[in-house]
């Protein structure tokens, strides 16, 4: 029996898809997470407002699900098409599915019951008016009747 010194090993080896993996230099350059696409999202703060636009051309109003809860906002968005071609001799049929969700920490002062969102030429736009902490309240005299 002879020992031999073996340098590329199947799943080990240069090129593979766990040596990229495992390679700290590439990871954010592999293909596998080249392939998952997540919206652009640009967040703007106004003197009144945080502004947020995540970047979604191709869907429709009824594709996004929006919600805020204990100081998180969640923007998901779920899109399926199905096409179906019957001719003579075959079927053809194709379909697609794609999905994304973004989570957001709102900062202490968003109003989490003030959100407007819209959705135009491919721009998700949503409006998180500001709240006012630390203000005190304004004394008012109570009448008893």
């Amino acid at each position: 029996m002879s020992l031999i010194k073996r340098s590329e090993w199947p799943l080990l080896g240069n090129g593979s898809w766990m040596s990229e993996f495992l390679n700290n230099e590439n990871f954010f350059d592999s293909d596998w997470l080249k392939n998952r696409t997540f919206p652009a999202v640009n967040v703007n703060e106004t003197e009144k407002t945080y502004e947020i636009e995540v970047a979604a051309p191709g869907r429709s109003k009824k594709d996004f699900t929006i919600s805020a809860e204990n100081g998180i906002l969640t923007i998901s968005s779920e899109q399926r098409e199905e096409k179906e071609q019957n001719e003579k001799e075959y079927t053809r049929k194709e379909f697609s599915y794609s999905s994304f969700a973004r989570s957001f920490t709102l900062p202490e002062n968003a109003n989490e019951d003030e959100i407007k969102a819209n959705y135009a030429d491919g721009i998700l736009k949503l409006e998180v008016s500001k709240k006012v902490i630390g203000q005190p309240k304004v004394r008012r005299a109570i009448e008893v009747k």
